[in-house]
């Protein structure tokens, strides 16, 4: 698979997709559904939620296919989807986070994605991560990168859940504060699951 779709491919299928091209939606779903698996299990850690929400996401992509606008990144537009889904997620349960509860998330939209160089903020994030102590970084890859949870984590590291709360807290804390853009710090719990 390619790290990343080219412009122009992705551009030729979304033209497609508009006029109906079931071929093009399926490609797009091929690529990016698992993507999408990924980014929501960050926050679900449910595998039937996380399958439910790719294919939310893509049913809405299909019933507004004719209003998809090509000079928009259209990996952009289904993580937004996918991003609000899983806040509605949480507010319907009510155990949306801090992050979530913020002034920031709440305006969160596609023109702020569009806006943010996304090239710039993984290269100020793989920075910002490799500033991290060691053991630390260590819990922080395999919590947002790998997908694993706590209990997980405490396990595979032989150290106590509680140990690895405060490692990801403390990881969180670092890098929300060392990125001073707003539309950056929102952007962030999305991009940690994107690319």
């Amino acid at each position: 698979m390619l790290e990343h779709l080219p412009h122009h491919i992705e551009n030729q299928l979304v033209r497609s997709l508009k006029r109906g091209d079931m071929l093009a939606f399926n490609e797009l779903f091929g690529y990016y559904g698992r993507r999408l698996y990924y980014f929501s299990f960050g926050y679900l850690r449910s595998e039937p939620e996380c399958e439910e929400l790719v294919q939310e996401v893509f049913t809405k992509v299909w019933e507004k296919r004719t209003a998809l606008k090509e000079e928009l990144s259209f990996r952009s537009y289904i993580f937004t989807i996918a991003f609000n889904i899983i806040r509605k997620h949480f507010r319907n349960r009510s155990l949306v986070n801090t992050y979530l509860k913020s002034q920031v998330m709440d305006d969160f939209n596609l023109d702020t994605i569009e806006k943010v160089d996304f090239n710039s903020l993984k290269s100020r994030l793989d920075d910002l991560v490799s500033k991290l102590p060691l053991r630390r970084k260590e819990i922080f890859t395999k919590s947002r990168f790998e997908g694993l949870s706590v209990k997980e984590i405490a396990a595979d590291l032989n150290i106590s859940k509680k140990t690895v709360e405060n490692q990801l807290t403390e990881a969180l804390r670092f890098i929300r504060h060392n990125l001073t853009d707003e539309r950056i710090v929102g952007l962030l719990f999305v991009y940690l699951f994107i690319l």
